[in-house]
């Protein structure tokens, strides 16, 4: 039998996989400038917002029921909760919850949600090892660094096959953040990262399921326990991201070294991260911003329209195209039913991703009013949006960067009033407030405590 070998096998790439572990370790605390910091920041905060509001969901109620299964040891907590367990399984469970109301950050470079998988290892690692908000700091920029930039060099190939690009490049991030947590060297942290590269999780096919949020806790999981690995003295392929059979040549065909090499420890991916200020898939996000803007122009009401026309690129369809859904979960990867909310509501938060609301008469009928067409001369991140009003009126947009993009950032108000939204009916208005200010700050901690007791019972 012939073997089929990849043509298209580069055998001469550079070693990035040494690369990145010399990166991850030796890199300087807060070498970079203070408005990457002050992103960094941004992203921990909005993270940990993310991960208290779902914390008493269906989806963390079933898969904190597998893990007690475990009986885990009391290492970690989990955010908006009272439990503890092992600080493998709270990676795990952390970032369940960050993902379930899919509010979390986005590179749209790439469309990695960058702290989802890296947050929630160093939080738990960190509570173990008694780290400061410094330490915890600096490896989350650099684990995001290293998810991100083997994203760019594979995306978006490998994203087009069908893999969910957050869980199988995050652990690689978690490894490398936790390496460098527990000051591995970089010979162990290269191990580490040929461990993590072993297990890629996530498939797209499971969008709209409790198990797309599984993707991002799966990966903390999998980076925390492959540095852990490799703190041991567990050995793993020298080259396990860039062979001919590594990770990124079997799962792309598009491999851009230069998206690693170039400009590694000078430029910086967490400076572009960008925060939802709608709980569902990214690239609804400008057909949203769309009909609220109208909503508020024309203060339209649902009686006023006739029917909704847009028009988005392929990809919009491709992974929202859901016309009838029919529970909250899946209503997020649906295009129809996040336009009739941002009209109905003038918002679409994670209030308008349940499964009462997603069954909502009013939504349904407007829903049914949405028309999608595809036109790919419109750029993924922008949509075309016509209204045709009952009263013979044609009210037009075009969205080409959406609020809570790089070019249309939320504001400071913004994204604090989107933490205390979720987590003040988990913690209450005192603890909500506490942790806001805590994780915006949270590098001047000397420890972690006072931040995990404000967002925990």
């Amino acid at each position: 039998m012939a073997i089929n070998t990849k043509v298209k096998a580069d055998h001469n790439a550079p070693g990035v996989t040494e690369m990145l572990a010399k990166f991850a370790i030796e890199h300087p605390s807060k070498g970079w400038s203070d408005s990457v910091d002050q992103e960094a920041h941004r992203t921990f905060a909005n993270w940990a917002g993310c991960a208290i509001g779902p914390s008493t969901h269906e989806t963390m109620v079933a898969a904190l029921g597998a893990v007690m299964e475990l009986a885990p040891a009391g290492q970690a907590s989990i955010l908006g909760r009272k439990e503890k367990v092992d600080i493998a399984n709270a990676a795990l469970l952390n970032g369940i919850s960050s993902h379930t109301f899919d509010f979390d950050d986005t590179h749209l470079k790439t469309i990695i949600h960058p702290a989802g998988p890296v947050a929630p290892a160093v939080l738990a690692l960190g509570q173990h090892l008694n780290i400061s908000g410094r330490e915890l700091i600096d490896a989350m920029v650099i684990g995001i660094e290293v998810s991100c930039r083997v994203g760019n060099a594979i995306y978006p190939d490998h994203y087009d096959r069908g893999w969910h690009i957050t869980g199988s490049t995050g652990m690689l991030g978690a490894a490398a953040a936790c390496s460098r947590l527990m000051k591995l060297t970089p010979a162990q942290t290269q191990m580490a990262l040929g461990v993590a590269a072993s297990q890629p999780t996530g498939l797209r096919e499971q969008f709209g399921t409790m198990t797309k949020p599984f993707h991002p806790g799966a990966a903390a999981k999998v980076g925390l326990m492959a540095a852990l690995f490799g703190k041991h003295g567990f050995t793993s392929s020298r080259r396990a991201l860039e062979a001919p059979r590594g990770l990124m040549q079997v799962f792309s065909d598009k491999t851009d070294w230069s998206e690693i090499t170039e400009n590694l420890g000078s430029s910086w991916e967490i400076a572009l991260n960008t925060y939802k200020p709608f709980a569902c898939g990214i690239v609804i996000h400008p057909s949203i911003d769309g009909c609220v803007q109208l909503r508020e122009k024309y203060n339209l009401k649902a009686s006023d329209i006739a029917k909704v026309t847009l028009k988005v690129h392929s990809l919009v369809l491709e992974l929202t195209g859901k016309k009838t859904p029919v529970t909250g979960l899946e209503s997020k990867f649906s295009v129809y039913h996040s336009c009739a909310v941002g009209l109905l509501y003038g918002r679409a938060g994670e209030h308008e991703y349940t499964d009462e609301c997603v069954n909502r008469p009013e939504v349904l009928a407007l829903r049914s009013k949405v028309e999608a067409i595809v036109d790919d001369s419109i750029a993924e991140a922008s949509a075309d949006l016509v209204i045709n009003t009952t009263d013979g009126r044609e009210l037009h947009i075009f969205i080409k960067n959406a609020v809570g993009s790089v070019e249309v950032p939320l504001t400071e108000v913004q994204l604090k009033a989107k933490f205390i939204d979720q987590s003040e009916p988990i913690i209450g208005a005192q603890k909500a407030a506490s942790s806001w200010e805590l994780s915006r700050e949270i590098g001047n901690c000397a420890h972690l405590g006072d931040f995990i007791a404000a967002a925990t019972f």
